[in-house]
């Protein structure tokens, strides 16, 4: 178990991103949901992250009733708060959004502290849970004022008061989760898709300042949301169709893992997991089979030879980030 920059909340290196829960893109029945987080168990991963915003609830939900079978004290859950659920009337479903399922709530912005707290408090509902160990402020993005001035401070009160552990923000970008380590006292960041084999823009300012400053890395996306997994032409690339240039990018990184006896996805997990500021790497999964197959890649060697021809190619930059193999 690795610590949340000074928090005292502990994670695996290795974490269960549970979006898919939430019938990320297509359904998955609660039979699927529960074999996931019971393979999540089998293979040693103790650490999973969820949010209102994955399913409206419904991963939340389904992340809840699974827990129920086990001892609370062997599982560091997190959540989100800035999206509130309100019960919407609109008829179809939230695939615009990318879940599907019904459109029975509507997500409404509020980084508020009040807002922060019926957020919070609606989670622990959906999960039946007391507590949660960290709270993130999720994708903030255009509400910065808001979550610097209100959001970023509710948190603080409760970490303050023992009510989470851990506080932090969760986003797709780097630049203002750097801004949240300079001028915040968070205990960790979720950066999602920016720090993988395709897209090493975390590693400019937002890894090394975490890494003077004490402040611990999720690293979420690791497959930038399935091109890395499996580089198709119909593979996501951070949720949408993959460009053809990413994609034969991708092709290319593929080629080399096989070369030396590797796999590509083996190779994203272990360069997430190299950088020293990484606590932990979140990969989702939406059944058993996909949990113990990323855990598989998580243990699988990734020779130093592979790394040599990627700064050698191109692939990689010549001066990147440390990338070491993985025990």
């Amino acid at each position: 178990m690795t610590p949340l920059g000074r928090s005292g909340v502990e994670v695996t290196p290795l974490g269960f991103g549970a979006a898919a829960l939430g019938n990320l893109y297509t359904p998955v029945s609660d039979e699927q949901a529960h074999a996931a987080v019971l393979a999540a168990w089998q293979r040693g991963i103790r650490y999973v992250d969820t949010a209102p915003h994955y399913g409206l609830g419904l991963s939340e939900r389904r992340l809840g009733a699974a827990l129920r079978a086990y001892d609370r004290a062997h599982w560091t859950v997190s959540t989100k708060v800035g999206r509130r659920l309100e019960p919407a009337d609109a008829a179809g479903d939230d695939l615009a959004e990318g879940f599907a399922v019904p459109a029975a709530h509507r997500r409404v912005w509020d980084f508020t502290a009040d807002g922060i707290r019926r957020t919070l408090e609606a989670s622990l509902a959906r999960l039946g849970l007391d507590r949660v160990d960290v709270v993130y402020l999720h994708d903030p993005d255009g509400h910065a004022e808001q979550a610097f001035r209100e959001g970023y401070p509710a948190l603080e009160q409760l970490r303050s008061e023992g009510v989470v552990g851990a506080i932090g923000a969760g986003m797709n970008q780097a630049e203002m989760l750097t801004r949240f380590v300079r001028d915040t006292d968070v205990d960790v960041v979720l950066c999602a898709g920016r720090y993988t084999l395709l897209d090493q823009s975390a590693a400019a300012e937002l890894l090394p300042e975490a890494l003077r400053r004490g402040v611990s890395v999720v690293v979420g996306g690791p497959f930038n949301s399935g091109l890395l997994a499996d580089p198709t032409p119909r593979a996501t690339y951070d949720y949408t169709r993959a460009p053809r240039e990413l994609l034969h990018r991708a092709l290319r990184l593929k080629e080399a893992a096989e070369r030396h006896g590797t796999t590509l996805r083996a190779a994203a997990l272990a360069f997430c997991a190299a950088h020293p500021a990484v606590a932990s790497v979140l990969a989702g999964a939406r059944s058993a089979a996909e949990v113990h197959d990323c855990a598989d890649q998580w243990e699988a060697t990734v020779p130093d030879a592979f790394w040599r021809e990627l700064h050698e190619t191109g692939l990689l930059p010549p001066d990147p980030p440390v990338v070491r193999e993985l025990p």
